[in-house]
């Protein structure tokens, strides 16, 4: 399970459409959300979302980062007008927050909700291992965690009913609106618990006019891994790099193929003078593969962390390893490097159709290899497993480079100790 963080905008957009089919009353959100991007056009913006023009805003961006009033970047109460203007001055400039800078690029603009301070709620949930638990607290806002003492937690067992647990109960100090928030409570763990996500925060919500329950600031991060059961709510759901994070061409090269094909294709660079380089088949595979690199002393050196899985093709996986053996034979250690391809026995992946990919990648740098001293370990299962190991070890033949090759029969991780601990 990968968990992803998503947009404010997103997240709104999906609470207003699926929460009411949990909560009959008392949430009369509309999820009246506007995203203004680098290349946003302002007149269709107040063409698709006339409210707009109509109601006062607040304005804040939206990248993955909190506490953006304490950093000065919340606009609240304005017209359209100041609000373009606003994030006209602020658009694609650099800013710190915190010790981390980057570029502000996308804004949420949402309808200004008058409240009492004195109204500002808390509640979050978050996945640990035998429980989901919900915090709340009626001292929501900028300082909930000065306040943490006075946040009550609430463990749901996994397998648990929601219904069977009186929330109500446990809300006692909330007077008048302790049976709507425990309502509330319940359905956005339902939402929660459908929906893919792994963490949903909502600080502040409060109250409008009509007593209706609105979300004003919100966090949520979703289990990449629930996209195929959840589409239909989720929509076209963007997965945002954080804040100050940027993207270098063979990662975006990478994430392009990766949108060409219902395979996976990911790959992200962590260090490109390190000596240990990995081509790995498969999510879990890769996670286990970098916790091995890194339990036997080596994650100073580990390059990247990525994954092929899904069956891609043998030109797609050809493109991947290719991309990979470029970065991987830039510049030379005196100490040379691995290559590890590895991963689990696979389903349905044609381990031949893949190997033959990396095999023409390989022989395309067959010089380059040598040059950077490269010692490579293969190991693999699955569909075809015994022809892809066998034109590995004849490549083994002609390369130029060591290659030890292994099937099923070795432990999956096997070939990690044995290029490290050579």
């Amino acid at each position: 399970m990968a968990q992803c963080g998503i947009r404010e905008y997103d997240a709104k957009r999906m609470l207003a459409a699926e929460l009411p089919k949990y909560l009959g009353s008392g949430f009369g959100y509309e999820g009246k959300v506007a995203l203004v991007g680098p290349d946003a056009d302002y007149g269709a913006l107040a063409k698709e979302h006339q409210w707009l023009a109509k109601e006062r805003l607040v304005v804040k961006p939206d990248q993955l980062f909190g506490k953006r009033g304490k950093h000065g970047l919340l606009l609240i109460d304005a017209d359209w007008n100041a609000a373009k203007k606003w994030i006209g001055e602020r658009m694609n400039k650099q800013t710190t927050v915190g010790k981390v800078s980057g570029k502000l690029t996308h804004f949420l603009v949402e309808p200004f909700t008058k409240h009492d301070e004195d109204e500002e709620l808390y509640v979050a949930i978050r996945d640990e291992r035998e429980n989901d638990v919900i915090y709340f607290s009626l001292k929501g806002g900028i300082f909930v965690e000065e306040n943490w003492d006075k946040v009550i937690q609430i463990p749901v067992p996994i397998l648990g009913d929601i219904d069977k647990i009186d929330i109500a109960s446990k809300l006692s100090d909330a007077g008048k609106h302790r049976d709507q928030v425990a309502s509330f409570i319940k359905a956005l763990y339902r939402f929660y618990a459908n929906n893919g996500f792994a963490y949903l925060e909502i600080n502040p919500f409060t109250f409008d006019k009509e007593g209706n329950i609105v979300p004003l600031d919100l966090v949520a991060k979703v289990d990449d891994t629930a996209m195929f059961d959840c589409r239909k709510v989720w929509g076209d759901l963007e997965f945002p790099k954080a804040f100050g994070t940027t993207s270098s061409k063979e990662e975006e090269y990478v994430k392009y193929l990766d949108e060409q094909s219902g395979a996976s294709l990911k790959l992200t660079i962590l260090n490109p003078k390190g000596r240990v380089w990995t081509m790995v088949a498969g999510g879990g595979a890769s996670v286990i593969y970098a916790d091995t690199v890194c339990d036997l002393g080596f994650a100073n050196e580990l390059a990247n962390y990525g994954e092929y899985s899904g069956d891609p093709s043998t030109e797609l996986t050809y493109q991947y390893a290719k991309t990979v053996l470029d970065l991987m034979t830039r510049e030379k250690n005196p100490k040379g490097k691995f290559l590890l391809i590895g991963g689990g026995i696979a389903n349905f992946t044609d381990v031949a159709k893949t190997f033959t990919g990396i095999i023409t990648a390989l022989t395309e740098f067959k010089q380059k290899l040598v040059d950077n001293k490269v010692k490579i370990y293969v190991r693999r299962g699955g569909p075809n497993y015994k022809e892809g190991l066998a034109k590995m070890r004849k490549l083994g033949e002609t390369l130029g480079v060591p290659i030890e090759v292994y099937g099923p029969e070795t432990h999956m991780t096997k070939i990690v100790s044995l290029a490290l601990k050579a």
